[in-house]
């Protein structure tokens, strides 16, 4: 008796083992070399003389910079160019052509379905299982998976992993990072399974006394048998708010449907994001076979012609920015902290709507939008079967596109952050004359994998598309710029709406202000930089402000995502044409050090509705200008302001409504702008104090700002976004380091190098300081200033324990601060 109970209990045991889904991250222990290797994916390789790293990594970012690399001539013809000129810098001077590998082991079960994740490889992965080639993915943003099972060791047991990726000259127009710079996972489940991205959730009906859920789970491995799935509705906190107990035989393939009613839904939307689980617990045959969670969040989204979008039934325009997927200094491995670190400087900002330009996005930030409220507008292509690089998609396009589609729309569709699809950007395909067939057959691919979602496509050539009926099928038409067609356009086309899928690219740099302060395209100067007055932009785009008034003066414009969030490696417009050592953007908001700009101040004082905004420029010590005019502006939210200097004041401002203004314009040339900024065009510079007191709507003083002449760099200034750290190997800390004079005033000028020192349970990272030119490594423990200021990175170990930074400069005080892991 005690033989058989012991025989019972170890069969009970195997089936429930079975039954339990697993993941893990293959992070650590990874072999790395760049350049091709032959018999690289043999399990008798040895690689012991690789080099050792942690995954995500992105081989190039570690430089050196190079005006060679990947140099390109060619025409970008989006910007209206017809001449090929020699491109610097447009992929960010860094090393990233050429082949790398990577190998790992790793154990699964030796029973049931092994699936491996990639959440993205760049690029042209080529995946090897113990010497066996079992997947190609070309794409390098997408993510892919694969069945993994038959090219297992029989027990299991240390499986050899190899995996190539080739980046070709002329792949991309901006930096695209090298190597798996995503997550690679190991999913084990039973041989019944629910597979990658399984399910689907809707909300067909959503209102504030209930909402009606649907859950589509596809369920493999169970033909002609009966299925029960045990699914329990998770409000956010935690409780069971719904449950569906049902059993049915799966034929033919389809999914096995559950509804539910939840009462009193708590929305998601930015200001409230609200997210719901669904947990499902499958059984065949009296087993429980797989454990299944699905987040998803309930809300509505509707676009009305004439009126705009509407979110849970409230009429809201996007305050969206645009985003390469690179981190600056960290270059494209994905890393958690650091997104939220940029995600909550667009929060507070007042930024709510991001687009995944010009890519799909990591997993990581999808989540974080879903948790941190930020509406996505998803997008995977930059060109479609015409070529923008001669190495790029179109040489995929035909046989992956659907592919690529299916595995973007298939992992985000549950979530309530996406609420729009892309299908491209800039596409020279859109003046083919055939090319709506082509957005005909990507958009008909989001309608079939997700008909809740409407689709856009980010436009440029406006007579193109209104002509060859391109712009007139898409959903929502998307407009790249040309804000001055935008009334022609919404004329034209049958949706009666326009939305800004790219907008502005105005460009400036942290910290430089050019003079005389003037309206200017394509301005260009000898020290590479543009000027932080926000008044210039590319020949092709334009300032902020017309893009303000479009929103503010017309219904049917449902909102803007601007070119860009934060500045990007790569692409240095106006800067591009030959100009190294110019080898990033100056057209972010934020810089690559992820410190603001001026113009994060001018979106946050239209956007920020909780709080208010009071922000001077420029800084306040010119040696040499005294006497000179230098102009001052505000950028706030307050109706108007009253400028002095040294106690003298210049008068009060206020900002023009749009009938005003309108009545400038032909006679002041800043016309438009004297809605969203106040302006003191004449103010002599002498060294002492600025100072602006804004007033509100009742005419009452509200709020005060200082700005003061810096004396002699006296001591740095170290201020952490965070002070206590997650002690997982991964969490980081920004760090900005200022040039400070004895009284704290910045240095606006100081470009001194300063040096940094970790100690403890925590390591140096990166270090960046927002200069488009400068050419100094981003891994060395040491960064010159920038307009006095830098960021260092730190990142913490896996132990817990103190984390002690200093950062030291030649002439001044060293500053320290200690940090905590736990």
């Amino acid at each position: 008796m005690k033989k058989l109970f012991t025989l019972f209990l170890t069969l009970f045991t195997a089936a429930s083992m079975q039954a339990q889904r697993s993941e893990t991250l293959l992070d650590k222990n990874w072999k790395f070399t760049k350049g091709d290797v032959a018999e690289a994916m043999n399990i008798d390789f040895d690689d012991r003389k690789w080099e050792t790293v942690s995954v995500p990594h992105d081989w190039a970012i570690f430089g050196p910079f190079d005006r060679n690399h990947d140099l390109q001539e060619v025409a970008v013809t989006q910007n209206f160019e017809k001449q090929a000129s020699v491109k610097t810098g447009r992929t960010g001077g860094l090393p990233y052509v050429g082949v790398g590998w990577y190998r790992t082991h790793f154990d699964a079960p030796a029973t049931g379905q092994v699936t491996l994740v990639f959440d993205g490889a760049m690029s042209e992965a080529r995946v090897y299982i113990n010497g066996q080639e079992v997947c190609f993915w070309p794409f390098g943003y997408n993510s892919f998976h694969f069945d993994a099972t038959p090219y297992l060791n029989k027990d299991g047991k240390d499986n050899v992993l190899a995996v190539r990726l080739e980046n070709r000259p002329q792949s991309s127009r901006w930096y695209p990072g090298a190597g798996l710079y995503r997550n690679v996972h190991v999913v084990a489940t039973d041989s019944v399974y629910v597979p990658v991205w399984g399910t689907q959730v809707t909300t067909p009906h959503v209102a504030t006394d209930y909402a009606s859920v649907q859950l589509k789970t596809t369920v493999v491995g169970a033909a002609d048998k009966d299925v029960r799935l045990l699914t329990d509705i998770l409000a956010p906190d935690g409780k069971v708010v719904a449950t569906k107990d049902n059993t049915l035989k799966i034929n033919h393939g389809q999914p096995f449907e559950q509804n539910f009613l939840v009462d009193a839904p708590q929305l998601w939307s930015p200001e409230t994001p609200a997210l719901y689980e669904a947990h499902t617990k499958m059984y065949v045959d009296g087993r429980q076979v797989d454990e299944y969670t699905t987040r998803f969040g309930i809300r509505s989204i509707e676009i009305v012609a004439d009126k705009g979008f509407f979110l849970n039934g409230k009429h809201r325009k996007f305050q969206g920015v645009c985003n390469h997927h690179d981190l600056g200094p960290l270059g494209a491995a994905v890393n958690v902290a650091a997104l939220r670190r940029q995600l909550t400087l667009l929060k507070d900002m007042g930024c709510d709507a991001i687009r995944t330009s010009h890519n799909m996005p990591a997993p990581e930030l999808v989540e974080l939008c879903d948790e941190m409220g930020f509406m996505m507008m998803v997008e995977p292509f930059d060109e479609w079967d015409i070529a923008k690089c001669a190495n790029g998609y179109h040489r995929y396009f035909n046989e992956w596109a659907e592919r690529d589609m299916v595995n973007m729309l298939r992992h985000y569709r549950n979530n309530p952050s996406v609420v729009m699809w892309s299908i491209g950007n800039e596409v020279p395909t859109q003046c083919s004359p055939k090319g709506y067939k082509v957005a005909s057959f990507l958009q008909d691919i989001c309608h079939r994998e997700d008909p809740t979602r409407p689709v856009t496509c980010g436009m440029d050539q406006v007579s193109c598309v209104l002509s060859n009926g391109f712009a007139a099928m898409i959903d929502v038409p998307g407009f790249n710029y040309r804000a001055h067609r935008y009334v022609e356009a919404y004329g034209k086309l049958p949706q009666n709406i326009v939305l800004g899928s790219e907008t502005s690219s105005t460009v400036s740099s942290r910290g430089v202000y050019k003079f005389p302060v003037e309206l200017k395209k394509q301005a260009m100067y000898d020290d590479h930089q543009s000027s932080g007055y926000d008044m210039e932009a590319c020949s092709w785009s334009n300032v902020p402000d017309e893009d303000f008034a479009l929103a503010d003066d017309y219904n049917w414009t449902i909102g803007q995502f601007v070119w860009t969030g934060f500045d990007y490696l790569g692409e240095p417009s106006p800067y591009d044409t030959d100009a190294w050592p110019s080898h990033s953007s100056v057209f972010g908001i934020i810089d690559l050090a992820s410190l603001p700009k001026d113009r994060y101040y001018l979106y946050r004082s239209l956007w920020n509705k909780t709080a208010h905004t009071l922000h001077i420029l420029p800084h306040w010590t010119w040696t040499g200008r005294e006497g000179e005019n230098t102009p001052v502006f505000v950028y706030t939210d307050y109706p108007s302001a009253e400028l002095f200097v040294n106690g003298k004041s210049y008068g009060k401002q206020r900002k023009l409504t749009a009938d005003e203004a309108k009545a400038l314009q032909g006679k002041d040339p800043l016309w438009l702008q004297r809605r969203f900024r106040l302006m003191w065009m004449d103010v002599p510079y002498e060294p002492g104090e600025v100072k602006v007191v804004a007033y509100d709507a009742a005419g009452n003083p509200a709020e005060e700002k200082v700005v003061r002449t810096a004396g002699k760099p006296h001591h740095l200034e170290v201020i952490a976004d965070r002070t206590a750290l997650s002690a997982d190997g991964k969490d980081l800390a920004y760090i900005t380091v200022r040039v400070v004079d004895k009284d704290g005033n910045l240095c606006p000028d100081d470009t001194r190098m300063v040096n940094f020192t970790v100690k403890g349970a925590g390591r140096y990272k990166a270090a960046a300081n927002g200069d488009a030119t400068s050419l100094d490594l981003f891994h060395l423990p040491k960064m010159p200033a920038f307009s006095g200021q830098l960021t260092a990175i730190v990142q913490s170990g896996e132990q817990a324990g103190t984390i002690t930074f200093e950062a030291k400069a030649k002439g001044v005080k060293s500053a320290k601060l200690v940090l905590k892991a736990e």
